[in-house]
């Protein structure tokens, strides 16, 4: 047996001649009965403007440990149609399911980016039926008929300095007409390698599902140096169940946290809950002299939090800023002038943002 250490995952290879088990952790713990479930709703391929071939990004998912891929090529931006004519929109979709193992923990969905001008930029669709069917002289048509086919709509990048000079989210008219009207229902706050506030408080302020995406043209590895232990943006999205359906219905109900470098974003009840989920702390002690007590934390994660304790209890032997490392524990030794059955240890989690310029406070119970 032989343990390799992936930048996000542990792998388990057990080698039987040339049969390989594989064995993955995931990115981040959930209670029982539900997942954190990893997803890239936005990549590309040669079927439009992207670098590579269809089962390239199914093998890099595959190797990075993500559970679930969108298939979204540009539906009017085709620059290598003289080189690869494909009447159907449908095929890079077509070509990603058909690289799935039987075995394969990966799920591919099909998707399409309908591509216009600002107004409305770029919207993505997932969990479409027909990509062929969004085609259409105008953009509103393309929209309309992807939610008639049961599609999750969002917007692209509403940050990207080719439509905003100053790359400042906000909305048009045309987008308030598609809220209002139920026709959209997400909007990526992260994009490629940037974070956008003010998407993220049109997401709040509009019920919008908060998505982070990689939007992939070439190699992720190229991209987000995964050889060198970096990721790429990605969607979690809470679910009951393992299956294409129940992620669609968690985006709709929009729980959702983005993971963006060393960033989790989010509404501030999905992000606590991830947190709940995944730091824990042990059963407090005291030596027997002593009034300091003594108790393990624990981060079952691959996110390494930075935490700023509020309290008024003072550590003995750090600061009251740390460091919790991805799936590592650590020792806190709290000084309570008085022996305590349990006490309550208020934090500011300083990467874990939950509004503009506003990260989550979380209280934890040790007793």
């Amino acid at each position: 047996m032989t343990l390799t250490r992936h930048p996000q995952r542990i792998f388990l290879t057990l080698i039987l001649g040339s049969y390989f088990l594989v064995a993955q952790e995931p990115f981040f713990k959930a209670a029982e009965g539900s997942y954190w479930l990893s997803t890239d709703l936005h990549i590309h391929t040669v079927f439009s403007d992207g670098a590579v071939w269809p089962s390239i990004r199914v093998e890099e998912a595959r190797r990075e440990g993500l559970d679930l891929i969108a298939m979204t090529e540009h539906l009017e931006y085709q620059p290598h149609e003289e080189d690869i004519p494909h009447p159907d929109r449908n095929r890079s979709y077509a070509i990603a399911s058909s690289a799935l193992g039987e075995d394969d923990v990966l799920q591919v969905i099909n998707g399409s980016e309908i591509t216009r001008k600002m107004p409305p930029g770029h919207i993505n669709a997932v969990f479409i039926k027909d990509a062929n069917a969004l085609l259409h002289t105008d953009s509103l048509s393309g929209i309309q008929e992807a939610n008639k086919q049961g599609a999750f709509v969002f917007w692209n990048h509403p940050n990207w300095d080719a439509h905003r000079s100053d790359g400042i989210a906000r909305l048009e008219p045309f987008h308030n007409y598609l809220i209002s009207n139920k026709l959209l229902h997400g909007i990526e706050v992260v994009n490629e390698t940037t974070f956008s506030e003010e998407a993220l408080a049109l997401a709040l302020e509009n019920k919008l599902t908060i998505l982070g995406t990689s939007d992939i043209h070439g190699l992720t590895d190229w991209a987000h140096e995964i050889a060198a232990g970096g990721h790429r943006p990605m969607t979690f999205v809470l679910v009951n169940s393992k299956t294409p359906e129940a992620v669609k219905k968690a985006l709709f109900e929009r729980k959702t946290v983005v993971w963006y470098n060393d960033l989790i974003i989010g509404k501030k009840e999905e992000v606590s809950k991830l947190i709940e989920d995944n730091i824990h702390f042990g059963t407090p002690s005291y030596a027997e002299d002593k009034t300091i007590l003594n108790v393990e934390l624990t981060n079952a994660s691959s996110l390494p939090f930075q935490m700023e304790y509020l309290g008024t209890y003072s550590f003995h032997q750090r600061s009251s800023v740390f460091t919790l490392p991805p799936k590592t524990t650590i020792r806190l030794q709290v000084k309570t002038i008085t022996k305590k059955q349990s006490i309550r240890l208020p934090f500011r989690m300083m990467n874990a943002v939950i509004g503009p310029k506003q990260y989550l406070e979380h209280e934890f119970l040790v007793k």
